[in-house]
């Protein structure tokens, strides 16, 4: 038993409509690929995690509160990428180091 009508006009009505549609499905599949290939596109061409950061504090003029290893989980909102010897001289103007992930021993400082 079939749920096709039996007669030639609604058949080829029912053909236009699921080509119609068959059609749509494509233009969707076409754009959502589009998609998947600009975000893979994106992810690649993301510059790379700075090495070292510098957390601020909350204020304008407040003086920075953290040096952290770059990704480090702990790192705050406010937090900008600094070179090598940027977060160096943090560390050794009296700025805390993480205590997460503990930069001034991957820097190799050593208090005093």
């Amino acid at each position: 038993m079939t749920d096709l009508p039996p007669d030639l006009p609604r058949l080829r009505t029912l053909e236009t409509w699921l080509a119609l549609q068959l059609q749509a499905v494509r233009t969707a599949i076409t754009a959502a690929e589009t998609r998947e290939r600009e975000r893979q596109r994106g992810i690649a061409m993301r510059p790379p995690p700075p090495d070292w950061l510098i957390e601020q504090s909350i204020g304008r003029d407040a003086p920075p509160v953290y040096v952290h290893v770059g990704g480090c989980h702990m790192a705050g909102k406010r937090s900008k990428g600094a070179t090598r010897e940027a977060a160096l001289r943090a560390l050794t103007e009296g700025i805390d180091a993480c205590p997460h992930c503990r930069p001034d021993t991957e820097l190799g400082y050593l208090e005093g």
